[in-house]
């Protein structure tokens, strides 16, 4: 997360793993049960195996090894590219639970309609700097609000002091996958993961607009293969 974004509250902090890829790659993601990790479909592309980064008190990471890479069947990944709307929507099977020190964060459906303005706060590993890679592996969060038209099928947040026109908070490389939690109610419940994100004045990079695929067109099927893993989700 970009902009100055502070490391992210417990509360938070607690329902999100980083996934690194044989590629060098690396996404955030959401447990949405013990042995279960919500993600984008563009963070798990064919040809490369996913694991799970797991860091005990002392910040040493352990591996976790995945078993079943599930993308929604409506993914089209030069959809995505023109950041336009697709089914950027993925789960991952882990081979063994998450630690105690992790959650399962409940799914939730945006307040409908979503309106500009709205507020969402979305919580992810990536960047704090782009370019520079060392400036990530930190949870962050950020507290973003709609833009433009919202609907089903793309949110696109900004930086409620930046508007977008300049640097402000925002996703960067890594946050890929994020929680995008609607807090309203008392609890943090997932309604969408980070797809994309551009930089101000919708110029390359990171601290403009970020792209959001709404869970709520996506709920059914990730219920139900979340069953056909054994990994039943509540409702």
């Amino acid at each position: 997360m970009v902009g100055g974004a502070p490391a992210a509250e417990r509360s938070l902090a607690r329902h999100v793993v980083l996934i690194v890829g044989s590629r060098g790659t690396s996404c955030t993601g959401t447990a949405i049960a013990r042995d279960l990790v919500l993600t984008a479909a563009h963070c798990v592309l064919p040809g490369a195996d996913y694991k799970l980064v797991e860091f005990d008190a002392a910040r040493v990471p352990t591996l976790k090894d995945t078993t079943v890479v599930a993308r929604h069947p409506q993914f089209d990944l030069n959809t995505l590219l023109g950041h336009r709307a697709t089914a950027d929507v993925a789960l991952i099977k882990l081979a063994s639970p998450l630690g105690a020190a992790f959650a399962p964060a409940p799914l939730g459906t945006p307040r409908q309609p979503v309106a500009p303005g709205d507020a969402f706060t979305v919580v992810g590993y990536g960047l704090s700097v782009r370019g520079d890679g060392k400036s990530g592996g930190v949870i962050r969060t950020a507290n973003l609000v709609a833009t433009g038209q919202p609907g089903s099928l793309q949110i696109r947040l900004f930086d409620a002091i930046t508007r977008g026109e300049q640097p402000g908070l925002g996703a960067c490389t890594g946050d890929s996958g994020a929680p995008v939690f609607d807090l309203a109610g008392g609890r943090a419940a997932v309604i969408g993961v980070v797809s994309w994100s551009t930089g101000p004045k919708l110029a390359a990079g990171c601290g403009g607009l970020t792209g959001v695929t709404p869970l709520a067109r996506y709920q059914d099927w990730i219920v139900g293969e979340a069953a056909r893993m054994g990994s039943p989700l509540g409702r």
